[in-house]
């Protein structure tokens, strides 16, 4: 398993388009992908608990990716946020 922090910088958080486009791109991954916010655990690969946790801009998180191509996944995923979720 391998594990980073991220800040979301996108306006509007992790919310209903960066969302989908984030758990669209982590649903390509065989690897489990968790984000982890507060107190919260959620599965990467599901837009509904990924909007459910409401991580607004200027939220730090933790990926968890745990697979055979958890490398791979975390670096799509870093480069999703860094892109504000190409928005």
């Amino acid at each position: 398993m391998i594990s980073q922090k991220f800040l979301i910088t996108n306006p509007v958080g992790l919310h209903l388009r960066p969302a989908r486009v984030f758990s669209a791109e982590m649903m390509k991954f065989d690897c489990d992908i968790t984000v982890v916010y507060k107190n919260q655990r959620v599965n990467a690969k599901s837009i509904l608990n990924v909007m459910a946790a409401c991580i607004p801009c200027g939220a730090e998180i933790i990926l968890e990716c745990s697979g055979s191509d958890e490398e791979q996944a975390l670096q799509r995923a870093e480069e999703l946020i860094e892109n504000d979720f190409e928005e």
